[in-house]
């Protein structure tokens, strides 16, 4: 029996689909899925075994890239804060603010959820922060149970698309993106992002008020200066570490990677201020660090592992017959394009659609002449979905590990949906709106590069010094 080479790459790419469904660890799954298809095209003549003495170098490209050093430093500045009471801080001096308003619980962890979010860069950590501390609050005054966790989930998804995101990094490295220009283009959607879910609010703070009760007058127990002390008492620390950890990135001062280390030992700093920093926090924190960080770096040696052999079986001009044939050219490849994460997003995380998805998907946008920052951005405020679709969102695992017991996870599960439906509207505002992306971005000269010369003056030499040419 003899295998045409046209249909390895579907092959290829339906054994990878079934190891998932089986459940089998997606790292593991991509590199053994790789290597038997590797060692099968070298046994049928496809490619030579030298193709494969690429794979090692490959593999020292991963670890010596500097830029994914930025993931262990957010990933550690996220885990120290989570501990160190700048969320509490957070959340009850803007709940005391915004208290007498109908649905001002919500606005205050909307809100804090995108601050927490452009400092931690990771969603457990707002979601686990948040939830321990505003779900009580919410129960005790009356709040709707499906409004009081699904607002709390989806502000912690936040943190996917606001800088400094993990994803960003992780989206910029596979695109061939500045993380900086990642940064900048994601500014738009996070805004529009968290007006979205304010007005969500609003719109029930109008047509159902009693599910979004304000606080009772003995609740507010600050007022006056005392008030507006407690609120800048956690916002003042929280703007300076984010200048520290963007601010230096956007202004040119330092990579993503020095950013984040900064942003490290100012969550440290931070600890030490609110005296919560103890060795077994660092310890913690860097045992979550490091958890984090061997899976996304297994799963990228395991994705590398696959996109080469996929490679050399001309995987790469298979998917991209497949998806420029598509009716509507661009607008089509964006429509399909997106369907496909959606409903991958179910399955699988954001790292794992990431390492696996985007590098097929990226030369067929680029051959379109879509912009790969801005199809960035939009890829990853689709997969912020991931986090909020029942059954198998993250966010809501989280939150369902640290809600007490009488709340149900139905709750938590329906709580989710209108959320998911505010995501998918802002997708459809980054298609059909490409400038709420692009207009963040480094804007160029204006100046054509080929109409440019550079005329140097030849010096004036003695004639009998002159070289030859010049006689």
């Amino acid at each position: 029996m003899t295998i045409d080479m046209d249909v390895m790459a579907p092959l290829m790419f339906g054994g990878l689909v079934v190891f998932l469904l089986i459940g089998f660890p997606v790292a593991f799954s991509l590199s053994a899925v790789g290597l038997f298809f590797g060692f099968l095209s070298i046994e049928l003549g496809f490619f030579t075994p030298a193709y494969l003495g690429n794979l090692p170098l490959r593999v020292f490209g991963i670890i010596a890239n500097d830029l994914l050093l930025a993931i262990p430093f957010f990933t550690l500045m996220g885990a120290i804060l989570e501990r160190c009471g700048l969320a509490e801080d957070l959340l009850e001096g803007t709940g005391q603010l915004f208290g007498k308003v109908p649905g001002g619980l919500a606005y205050a962890v909307i809100l804090v959820g995108a601050v927490l979010g452009a400092i931690t860069g990771t969603v457990a950590a707002s979601v686990i922060a948040m939830g321990m501390i505003s779900l009580p609050i919410m129960m005790r005054y009356g709040y709707d149970m499906r409004i009081a966790t699904g607002v709390i989930a989806a502000s912690g998804t936040i943190t996917q698309v606001i800088p400094p995101s993990l994803v960003l990094i992780v989206l910029g490295d596979q695109l061939g993106k500045s993380v900086g220009d990642m940064y900048a283009g994601a500014i738009g959607p996070s805004i529009l992002q968290v007006l979205l879910f304010i007005g969500f609010i609003v719109v029930v703070s109008i047509f159902q008020p009693h599910r979004v009760p304000p606080l009772p007058d003995e609740a507010l127990t600050q007022r006056g200066w005392a008030l507006w002390w407690r609120v800048l008492k956690g916002m003042v620390p929280s703007v300076v570490l984010i200048f520290l950890v963007l601010g230096t990135i956007f202004l040119g001062l330092a990579t993503p990677t020095e950013a984040g280390a900064m942003g490290a030992v100012g969550a440290v700093v931070l600890a030490v201020v609110n005296r919560r920093f103890s060795w077994d926090l660092l310890w913690q924190a860097t045992q979550n660090t490091m958890r984090i960080t061997a899976m996304v770096i297994f799963i990228l040696i395991g994705a590398t592992v696959f996109s080469l052999v996929f490679q050399g079986v001309d995987g790469a001009i298979w998917i991209e017959h497949l998806l420029s044939k598509l009716p509507g050219g661009q607008v089509g490849f964006l429509i399909f394009s997106q369907i496909f994460i959606f409903f991958l997003a179910f399955f699988l995380d954001f790292f794992e659609i990431a390492f696996i998805i985007i590098p097929l998907l990226a030369p067929v946008a680029a051959k379109l002449g879509i912009d790969l920052v801005w199809f960035g951005v939009l890829i990853c405020v689709n997969m912020q979905t991931s986090f909020m679709h029942p059954p198998f969102g993250f966010a809501l695992f989280y939150l369902r590990g640290i809600a007490p017991k009488e709340v149900r996870s139905r709750d938590i599960y329906w709580g989710a949906i209108p959320w998911v439906g505010l995501q998918l509207i802002l997708v459809a505002i980054v298609i059909f709106w490409p400038a709420s992306v692009t207009y963040w971005l480094d804007k160029s000269t204006g100046v054509d590069p080929s109409t440019v010369r550079i005329e140097v003056p030849l010096p004036d030499l003695p004639e009998d010094d002159a070289p030859p040419v010049f006689k």
